[in-house]
């Protein structure tokens, strides 16, 4: 066992790969901006400096710990040393006290949270970086240079963790900034619009492209009857900002509030989901039975489309013809509109989603029926938290409230649709059965392992699946995949690490507690559902017979790939 001192106390260490850690561990909740666990260690924004016994002041974040250290970490010569550092960040974050006032995330910004924690009220330093103008190019997220301080959050995010690398540090001193490359827009680059970025983003230099004034002009319009559908990953995730317990299922106060804003129907995206696993299913053993065009990759997560179109088109023919749970259940609301000769009004899909590639989803091509959009727009759980804020509810203090019939029912293989390998899990048990009736350990594809896989059955033949979460990792998989070094009949990809509960759009912060309670509270949808199976929702039946009748492939599928 090893030992260092902290503010006089020892205490005892083992293999915490740096100082920083050791000091978390025990207690203290050192300030930084750049140090993200789940990255390489950058230590540019020196909030997280200690002393040690001899006088010198080091980052923690980059030190290794050493048995018989002695530091400390709020020395007078440590405080002064934060504040002037803090200042000189605050004095080139925002030129306007207003800045702040109006930005998205005003009171949930680590800038101002530190400022009052460590008493800046002042900032003696003038401003002089000259004004940048927005980055308002995409569908999913807005950068905003003004406010960047550099941390490299977003930098590092994006190549280490997504393997996208749109984004990096350009010039030098004073006239650095974190951007393209070539001066390039946002919407001009590979950017997937998975919204990491804005999670890592300690300030507002980068957050979500919003549409809620449209949206409020709908629920107003006495023309329109707005339809809104909930994604899986939103109901254990809605409830962060309202006090509520991580993890919870707030689906049925969310319900209740979207009521009271003045949404005219309701309904679950499992339903959708367990079309999707219907389709999938049937699509894998077609495959499987006819032993071509395999892998079968899913369809469901946008950024993975798009991260695959542009990086392995080779492999783009893999991915599945089956529209995501979000477009089917789009699909399908808008032609419910169509067959409705009662209600004359027009019908506007709203979707409320954990992720920000969604909003650029409902824009591309394949996409429309018949020439008219499926999904009208789209906002996040973050974005829906603030809608339900400025009408004055409190979600907490609501009481729950059923969805809307005819799509209102929906399993529980529909729910783990917002974890990694859930997808998987579903498509099996729709294949094979659940584990209760089948020989399937589905705990080796459970977890927010980044790569897991296992092997079935499917009759005399064997079938290889792979899951993999995050595209960085996923990119790694491709490639040995296109090498013949490894294969697979099945593979789910979702570009977020652990899956739709830490999408870009969902309420931050997202750590690692965050996120356990948040699978876990997935998972505790699912155990409690009395449909497991998306076979066995009566509603699908009843769907199938009539109005998907003759019209699976048009409302259901696309061949953007297979042409």
């Amino acid at each position: 066992m090893k030992y260092m001192t902290i503010n006089n106390r020892k205490v005892a260490f083992t293999d915490e790969k740096n100082v920083l850690s050791v000091i978390r561990n025990n207690g203290i909740n050192l300030p930084t901006f750049c140090y993200h666990s789940d990255l390489s260690t950058y230590g540019a924004c020196r909030m997280c400096v200690v002393e040690d016994d001899r006088g010198r002041i080091f980052a923690t974040c980059s030190e290794t710990p050493r048995d018989g250290m002695v530091i400390y970490t709020n020395s007078p010569r440590i405080q002064h040393h934060r504040k002037m550092i803090l200042e000189l960040l605050l004095s080139s974050h925002c030129k306007e006290h207003t800045d702040c006032v109006t930005c998205h995330i005003n009171g949930k910004c680590s800038l101002q949270k530190l400022s009052q924690q460590l008493g800046v009220y002042n900032v003696r330093f003038k401003n002089t970086k000259p004004t940048y103008p927005i980055d308002l190019s995409s569908d999913s997220i807005v950068i905003d240079p003004n406010k960047c301080i550099l941390c490299g959050d977003c930098v590092r995010t994006c190549e280490e963790m997504q393997g996208v690398g749109v984004l990096d540090f350009a010039y030098r001193g004073s006239k650095m900034q974190v951007m393209p490359a070539f001066g390039r827009k946002l919407a001009e680059t590979d950017c997937v619009g998975c919204g990491q970025c804005r999670v890592a983003c300690p300030t507002g230099a980068i957050t979500i492209k919003h549409n809620l004034s449209p949206v409020w002009e709908k629920i107003m319009d006495p023309n329109c009857r707005v339809v809104v559908q909930i994604a899986p990953a939103v109901r254990v995730a809605v409830g962060d900002l309202f006090g509520i317990p991580k993890g919870t299922n707030s689906l049925g106060v969310l319900t209740t509030a979207l009521r009271l804003i003045g949404f005219d129907e309701i309904y679950d995206t499992n339903f959708g989901a367990d079309l999707t696993v219907i389709e999938e299913s049937k699509e894998l053993v077609e495959r499987i039975t006819k032993n071509e065009n395999l892998p079968l990759f899913t369809s469901c997560c946008p950024a993975w489309v798009k991260f695959c179109e542009r990086r392995h088109p080779n492999l783009a023919k893999h991915i599945s013809t089956c529209r995501s749970p979000q477009q089917m259940f789009g699909a399908l609301l808008k032609e419910d509109a169509r067959m409705n000769t009662v209600d004359k009004r027009e019908t506007i899909v709203v979707s409320i989603m954990p992720c920000t590639a969604k909003k650029a989803e409902i824009n591309r091509p394949e996409h429309y029926t018949d020439g008219v959009k499926d999904v009208d727009y789209v906002i996040t759980t973050a974005e829906i938290s603030r809608m339900i804020q400025s009408a004055g509810i409190d979600l907490s203090t609501l009481q729950p409230e059923a969805l809307d019939m005819p799509f209102g029912l929906s399993s529980g293989a529909g729910a783990i649709f917002g974890v990694t390998g859930g997808v998987t899990e579903a498509v099996l048990r729709h294949i094979v059965g659940t584990e209760r009736d089948a020989n399937i350990n589905y705990d080796s594809i459970r977890g927010d392992e980044e790569f897991k896989e296992i092997s079935i059955n499917l009759g005399d033949r064997e079938v290889k699946i792979a899951v993999v979460s995050g595209l960085k990792r996923a990119d790694d998989l491709m490639k040995q995949i296109e090498a013949g070094e490894v294969y697979y009949d099945f593979v789910e990809v979702m570009a977020c690490r652990r899956g739709c509960i830490a999408g870009g759009g969902q309420p931050l912060p997202i750590g690692p507690r965050t996120k356990k309670a948040r699978l876990s509270g997935l998972y505790r949808v699912d155990s409690e559902s009395q449909i497991k199976k998306s076979k066995d929702n009566p509603i699908v039946d009843y769907i199938y017979n009539g109005l998907l009748k003759g019209k699976e492939h048009k409302l259901l599928h696309n061949d953007k790939h297979n042409k």
